[in-house]
């Protein structure tokens, strides 16, 4: 396994990189320079690019300089596509090497005797997904709403779907419309509609689902998710298919960025923020269901007063209610 993980990716995006640029820009960095002192802010960044050989040391001058990244790039990148190659190619084999044992299970009476519903406890829900995953073989539907994902498994998760795709299934994910602003999520789209997938945002809150094959369903089975509930009983899987497909049908494409399409989203959160306040939902409420935290909510709402010319929450109410807004007017009349 490559040395460099999330870790030093997150390190490398948000400090190291602006600190190689500024020494390219300056044709050096003093080896006495301040911020390269043991204990500085500054000090992890600098030993990346050294590890990383984009900085060098020019005894000539006693300065660090900086260096051509296509090699640095490559032997950071060969090795982890190697492992994930690794991975996939793994994954696959353990599927097939599981399906007698499946095939021998669902024969059994006891596969009947548990009846359609199977709760899962917390850490026996990522094995279920994963075989499950490893298992379908015409399409994956899923529901992520933005908040509460643990971005830290959206890795495992990009190498269990491309492999799914690349065995020729289809994958539709749904997120809110919040999820565009997620770096990680933004990677996770990229790496699924190269190969096929297809992703779309909403402005509606949804609670997480996963259909496989239009045979199992796992939604969450309590507000702290540790509880999932797998579902194989026909009628209500087909229900939830339904309730999936008719939100697919009114969601937008995340790989667009048409200013159209970007305009009317930004209309649909502003029209879920009015509908927010006016049904009074506390903040942290409002900010679940729209998919943000409770400071960008705080920001939505400011927007509004703004908007409205109010000094108080209670002045923006009494504006909204004057004016006879409801949250659910059309979005293209607001160009009109």
């Amino acid at each position: 396994m490559s040395e460099y993980g999330p870790e030093e990716r997150a390190l490398f995006e948000q400090e190291a990189s602006a600190l190689y640029e500024e020494v390219l820009t300056a044709g050096g960095l003093p080896v006495d320079d301040k911020r390269l002192a043991d204990g500085a802010p500054q000090r992890p960044a600098f030993d990346l690019l050294v590890r990383l050989g984009l900085l060098r040391r020019d005894r000539d001058t006693d300065t660090w300089v900086a260096e051509d990244p296509t090699g640095s790039q490559a032997r950071v990148i060969t090795p982890l596509g190697r492992e994930g190659a690794r991975l996939i190619e793994e994954s696959s084999s353990w599927a097939h090497a599981f399906d007698a044992v499946t095939q021998a299970w669902r024969r059994a009476p006891q596969a009947s005797e548990r009846g359609p519903f199977t709760y899962l406890h917390a850490e026996a829900i990522d094995p279920f997904l994963a075989a499950l995953t490893a298992e379908c073989q015409e399409e994956a539907l899923t529901a992520q709403p933005q908040t509460g994902r643990d971005l830290r498994l959206l890795p495992t998760g990009i190498l269990r779907d491309t492999a799914l795709l690349e065995r020729g299934a289809k994958i539709r994910t749904l997120y809110q419309h919040s999820a565009r602003r997620s770096s990680a999520t933004r990677q996770y789209v990229a790496e699924v509609t190269a190969r096929g997938g297809e992703v779309r945002t909403l402005d509606e809150f949804f609670n997480r689902m996963i259909v496989f094959d239009r045979r199992v369903a796992v939604i969450p089975s309590g507000e702290d998710l540790s509880v999932a509930l797998a579902i194989r009983e026909p009628s209500v899987v087909a229900y939830l298919v339904d309730v999936f497909e008719r939100s697919w049908e009114r969601a937008r494409p995340f790989t667009s960025r048409e200013i159209s399409l970007m305009k009317d989203i930004a209309a649909e959160q502003r029209a879920m923020t009015l509908r927010m306040l006016i049904e009074g939902h506390p903040d942290p409420v409002s900010a679940k269901r729209l998919g943000v935290s409770p400071r960008t909510y705080a920001g939505y709402v400011a927007d509004l007063k703004e908007e409205f010319e109010a000094e108080t929450r209670f002045q923006l109410g009494y504006t909204i209610g004057q004016r006879g807004l409801s949250g659910n007017e059309d979005t293209h009349d607001d160009d009109a």
